[in-house]
């Protein structure tokens, strides 16, 4: 999909009601109408969705191996990436100060836009059509799904590859935790050292932090020449 196209345009649908695709893009910083409750809305949407296809497209996978695939998908990392190639960062109502801080590309507020939009679209014209988004916005990851990695959270799959190349174990630390004690925001660095690997982990939790670092571990354990 373009990042350059309008989010509603890429995602194939056309709004009945124009006003709610416009709260779905309001910070919490723009205006006291934003989209935390149609995020709410969209994060249930997005699980139930997400859920039927993949039961419908692993008939044979068990409900843990679900649920991890689904957790893979739903993920603030996998939004984030959906949502600046949709280019919501163009789109969002920020205040003036989320504008100064890099609120445009910031991973929590793209994806938690996107959450809002499927949320938006749910409301405007029903779950159809929210399944027909999202499905469209998970096309490519879901046909090109590594189903034995994905069914894996991610620390699992990389203490597995790591195990199997007879290196150790990833270190995990905390190293930053930032906003409101009601908002707080954890960072997490995994270490590889044997591999040279220092990669940052950010969640809601310290273990949603630590899967994010493992994530990004991992991408780039296996992408190096000699993995």
């Amino acid at each position: 999909m373009a990042s350059d196209a309008a989010p509603d345009a890429a995602l194939g649908h056309v709004f009945r009601r124009p006003e709610l695709l416009r709260q779905a893009l309001t910070h919490r910083s723009f205006a006291t109408e934003h989209n935390e409750r149609l995020e709410f809305i969209g994060d249930g949407v997005l699980n139930c969705a997400i859920a039927l296809i993949l039961y419908e497209r692993f008939p044979a996978m068990s409900e843990g191996e679900l649920s991890r695939m689904r957790s893979a998908l739903v993920n603030r990392e996998t939004l984030h990436r959906h949502a600046s190639a949709l280019g919501i960062g163009a789109s969002i109502r920020l205040g003036e100060g989320e504008l100064r801080s890099g609120g445009p590309e910031r991973p929590s507020i793209l994806a938690d836009a996107l959450e809002a939009v499927f949320g938006a679209i749910f409301l405007d014209s029903g779950f159809a059509a929210a399944y027909a988004a999202i499905e469209q916005v998970y096309r490519d990851d879901i046909s090109g799904a590594d189903v034995d990695a994905l069914a894996k959270d991610p620390k699992t799959r990389l203490q597995e590859w790591l195990q199997a190349r007879r290196i150790a174990v990833p270190e995990y630390a905390i190293v930053g935790v930032h906003g409101e004690a009601h908002q707080r925001t954890f960072e997490v660095m995994c270490r590889i050292p044997a591999l040279a690997i220092a990669e940052n982990g950010t969640g809601s939790s310290r273990r949603a932090a630590e899967q994010a670092a493992a994530a990004h571990a991992y991408e780039r354990a296996t992408q190096s020449p000699s993995s």
